[in-house]
């Protein structure tokens, strides 16, 4: 066993550098497991070993630490963090055109709901009691029903 931990010592920077290639090929196969990270964590920390001779072990094993939380907390914060103020953009919302535009009721809205002609659809319309042929102003969309009014 003592030899073993003689090889570990003497070739630390190669294990460090294995572990790190290891677990970037991990995210490569898992992606999204913050692997990526870790992985880097290991090889910086094989650089540092390689680098610095008679670097100990418990230091090996605080830098690997300190540089993995440093690592995932900057890849979490500027590659997987969503942005709370994201901008409407009116995509999929394309009944939203039709607010304040005018269109023909064709089954006339009795007890408050009816259809209206919507180029060469027809359109669930809520609003005041219409005859057929009375013209409506849309006013707002919910869902696939029109808020209308009388013109």
């Amino acid at each position: 066993m003592d030899e073993v931990v003689t090889w570990m010592n003497a070739n630390a920077d190669w294990l460090w550098l294995s572990i790190g290639v290891g677990l970037l090929a991990a995210e490569m196969l898992i992606p999204g497991v913050y692997m990526l990270w870790i992985g880097s964590a290991s090889i910086v920390t094989g650089l540092l070993v390689w680098v610095i001779p008679g670097f100990s072990f418990e230091l090996q094993s605080v830098s690997f630490t300190v540089l993995t939380i440093l690592l995932v907390y900057v890849g979490h914060r500027f590659f997987y963090a969503s942005d709370d103020e994201t901008e409407d953009n009116g995509i999929n919302q394309h009944g939203q055109n039709h607010v304040g535009k005018t269109y023909v009721v064709v089954n006339a809205i009795e007890n408050g709901r009816g259809h209206i002609n919507v180029g060469d659809s027809r359109w669930l319309a809520e609003g005041t009691d219409a005859p057929v042929g009375t013209k409506v102003r849309v006013e707002a969309i919910e869902g696939t029903v029109m808020k209308v009014v009388p013109v």
